[in-house]
């Protein structure tokens, strides 16, 4: 099968991420930031860019099938997906973290470490969402 969707939808989660962190980082958001004040509900805010990005990806696939889909395809599918864009985002991070704030280190790792569990749970439900059941 064609890997276009799955790189081309990965790209796009991992360049919204990408520009997510460099957003909220130009804001005064980071992560010693976020747990001092009141406004940490705009990190929670980031779970919407892999879930919104799997679910439009694992759908195309769906689509590029002819419109059925099956739970471990589309855990595959998503995998895929959550790869390409978590290697995007994570090394931009690297080279975010290694030139601009090298003191928070710990602090962004952890949360791509979340960023990777959220990826994986989001893949689950999607699958979930876009499968075919079964009628007999």
């Amino acid at each position: 099968m064609n890997m276009r969707n799955a790189i081309l939808s990965g790209i796009i989660i991992g360049v919204v991420s990408v520009a997510w962190i460099i957003l909220m980082q130009s804001f005064g958001y980071n992560p010693q930031n976020l747990e001092a004040n009141e406004n940490s509900w705009i990190e929670y805010s980031s779970i919407l860019i892999p879930f919104l990005g799997l679910y439009f990806g694992i759908r195309g696939f769906r689509t590029e099938k002819g419109g059925s889909l099956n739970f471990f395809e589309g855990i595959f599918e998503g995998f895929k997906i959550t790869a390409v864009g978590g290697l995007i985002a994570a090394s931009a991070s690297f080279i975010f973290i290694t030139f601009f704030s090298d003191k928070l280190t710990f602090d962004y790792m952890e949360r791509i470490f979340g960023a990777m569990v959220i990826g994986l749970l989001a893949t689950l439900t999607n699958a979930l969402l876009l499968m075919n059941t079964h009628r007999n």
